[in-house]
């Protein structure tokens, strides 16, 4: 049986959720997974040796990575390069069809420009508008945001882009990266 680590990082709970539901799907493709936050990873360590596949997933925070991230990549890279590997990133803007793909979504490009990894396989997810969850200059900042890229700008709009079926899409194309 394959096996897969789903590492990730989420600041609102939205990548958690997205990490979740890859491992349902990994277990109902007949695989074996687990999921585990990047800072648990990084205090607790990993056993490399019990995953077949490892998956990384990030979300994008004002254009950009939590650094993080970065930091877990510096500190694991070869451990992550040694094995069948795969990053995922979570952005509203993949929303439109054009820059839900790899190489029209510019905040994996820019993934791929910053990290000293280059992982084998790359996926890129839509992500989820929850204004009402949102600290107060958050709202105000991405409702700016939206403004200007024609999304959402309703402060009690919660809108999840997420195509869940792609996701559990994914999940099965994870094993087949073993």
């Amino acid at each position: 049986m394959k096996s897969v680590l789903v590492l990730y990082m989420s600041r609102g709970g939205h990548t958690a959720r997205i990490a979740r539901r890859l491992c349902e799907g990994i277990v109902s493709a007949g695989g074996r997974a687990e999921m585990m936050d990047i800072n648990e990873a990084s205090h607790e360590g990993v056993e490399w040796s019990r995953y077949d596949v490892v998956a990384f997933g990030a979300p994008v925070l004002y254009g950009t990575y939590d650094k993080s991230v970065f930091r877990f990549i510096e500190a694991h890279r070869t451990a992550l390069e040694a094995k069948p590997n795969s990053f995922f990133n979570v952005s509203v803007v993949a929303r439109t069809p054009e820059k839900a793909t790899v190489a029209g979504n510019r905040y994996l490009q820019k993934f791929l420009q910053l990290s000293p990894w280059r992982p084998r396989d790359l996926k890129v997810i839509a992500g989820k508008v929850d204004y009402p969850s949102w600290p107060w200059h958050e709202r105000f900042m991405i409702g700016l945001i939206m403004k200007m890229t024609h999304g959402p700008t309703d402060k009690t709009a919660v809108i999840d882009y997420t195509d869940w079926d792609d996701v559990k899409v994914y999940a099965s194309h994870l094993l087949t990266l073993a």
